[in-house]
């Protein structure tokens, strides 16, 4: 099974992109929303930790936003938190699909939270920041504070880039992006 873990910056067209390959899909960020909305014992964790914050179940986005906001530290505190639930997951997810030839692993903190091995096949989404800020201007939640926050503990685009294998060039043009997805998709299922 070919492991490929997708990298980019925050709106880069990550989650877009993974579905293009039409292998299973590892979302990070849909399982971190089921884990807060199901998980009572990663509630209960997060509580104790965070009470003036985390005070109701499911655990309610805008809480989790607030606390980070008010002290970078309780981003550390969720992530400590969250992250050993997500591994779990992962673990799980390539179980499940193990006799699959390919699968696609979108993780925002992929590299920086050491979840790849050498074995996975990296692919960089590049795409132009006013286009992904313009994006990113557009989503329902968003906070200009908050993604700086984010991105401090994010390595830089230049960096996931260099550590690829590939990167796809994301201008957002629907059926162009999926054509670059076939050729790299190709490619990778001849290694």
């Amino acid at each position: 099974m070919k492991k490929v873990g997708i990298l980019g910056d925050i709106g880069s067209g990550k989650s877009f992109i993974s579905k293009q390959f039409g292998f299973p899909v590892f979302n990070a960020d849909k399982e971190v929303q089921k884990i807060y909305n199901k998980d009572k014992s990663c509630y209960r964790k997060l509580h104790k930790q965070l009470p003036k914050f985390i005070y109701s179940f499911p655990i309610k986005k805008h809480n989790l936003i607030r606390a980070i906001m008010s002290n970078s530290k309780n981003l550390n505190i969720i992530n400590k938190t969250v992250h050993p639930i997500v591994r779990k997951k992962l673990k799980k997810f390539f179980l499940k699909n193990n006799n699959k030839k390919m699968v696609i692993i979108d993780i925002p903190l992929l590299l920086e939270n050491k979840l790849n091995s050498k074995n996975y096949i990296l692919i960089f989404i590049e795409a132009k920041r006013k286009i992904i800020n313009k994006k990113l201007k557009q989503r329902k939640n968003y906070n200009f504070d908050l993604i700086k926050k984010l991105k401090k503990i994010q390595y830089s685009p230049q960096t996931k880039k260099k550590l690829s294998n590939y990167v796809i060039r994301n201008d957002f043009r629907k059926e162009i992006v999926k054509k670059r997805v076939i050729v790299i998709k190709k490619e990778i299922l001849k290694i």
